[in-house]
């Protein structure tokens, strides 16, 4: 997939583009099924074409909200890569162009600069100052200048729609079964492993590599199943997230035991995958009793990851 940084980036006329826009923030599966629809809507002359927004526009509009994202810049261009899609075009949003009238952006954006064909967009998809933009003004306009367009509904499963908030939710809860299964793949997390306090195999005698990740959402506090990718190959593991409170932590971290592994994984990157939540983070009265509850924890998440399949990004 070839990705312009910017529009000024373009530098040749694209060919009979179908084109959708969107944050698209997670890929989860209602934005897959759009990416669906944009590539089987292509001829063979055709180019798809994503169109979407860098910093995510609440940053810019609402910073107050201290909105987090599922998916950092470069997972999000990997994934919708991995989806068939030949180009990104990815706009620089500012207050400037939160400015900018959406029949501004119709004329300027989709059809001078990209010379739209077929515009395919989400049912609630809004857009432009204010956003008055929405799918009645693109339908009209879609007369004016000769484009196609379609409006996808939103994919619904059990009764909710799929939606990254949603899933951001459900991973603050610590529900991340739930929130794999409406991205379509098991939620990750990667980074690289820095020297910890070493108290995993000093004291608990359970070795542990602790993640330093740029991953904006981790799930909440607790003991997980996971799955880690390591140079290639995917290990068993059990993780922990939270301060360490029988230690008196008061600083989050990240700790991922693989089973199966002997040897030094300091300035190592890894992906750590999370299959189900175990239990709750919780204070215990001696490092004894962690031991022996980290015994049952690697016992119960070894019973996860034998029954429970999940699907694994591997194309890392």
């Amino acid at each position: 997939m070839r990705v312009y940084r910017g529009l000024d980036s373009i530098d040749r006329p694209f060919k009979d583009p179908v084109v959708t826009i969107g944050n698209f923030d997670g890929v989860h599966l209602g934005h897959q099924k759009i990416f669906r629809k944009v590539i089987e809507s292509k001829r063979p002359s055709s180019e798809s074409i994503v169109i979407t927004f860098h910093p995510h526009p609440l940053r810019v509009l609402a910073p107050e909200r201290g909105l987090k994202l599922l998916t950092p810049l470069d997972e999000k261009i990997r994934l919708i890569g991995a989806m068939g899609i030949d180009v990104m075009v990815l706009i620089d949003f500012n207050k400037d162009f939160s400015r900018l009238p959406a029949e501004v952006f119709i004329k300027d954006i989709l059809i001078d600069r990209i010379g739209t064909k077929h515009l395919i967009v989400g049912h609630n998809y809004r857009f432009g100052k204010g956003k008055e933009g929405d799918t009645r003004l693109l339908r009209k306009k879609a007369k004016q200048y000769g484009y196609a367009f379609t409006v996808v509904r939103s994919l619904r499963i059990n009764g909710q729609t799929v939606s990254s908030s949603r899933i951001r939710q459900l991973l603050s809860w610590g529900r991340v079964c739930e929130a794999s299964f409406l991205l379509g793949r098991a939620y990750s997390i990667s980074g690289r492993v820095i020297k910890g306090a070493g108290r995993g195999e000093k004291i608990l005698n359970t070795p542990t590599a602790n993640l330093l990740t740029e991953n904006e959402i981790v799930p909440r506090e607790g003991v997980y199943a996971v799955k880690v990718l390591l140079d290639g190959r995917l290990y068993n593991g059990v993780a922990n997230i939270g301060k360490n409170p029988t230690f008196g932590g008061t600083m989050p971290s990240y700790e991922v035991h693989l089973f199966d592994f002997k040897g030094n994984l300091i300035g190592k990157d890894i992906r750590v995958y999370f299959v189900d939540r175990i239990r709750a983070e919780r204070r215990f009265p001696t490092p004894e009793a962690l031991r022996a509850q980290i015994q049952k924890d690697i016992e119960t998440a070894l019973f996860i990851l034998n029954e429970h399949r999940v699907n694994i990004d591997l194309n890392v």
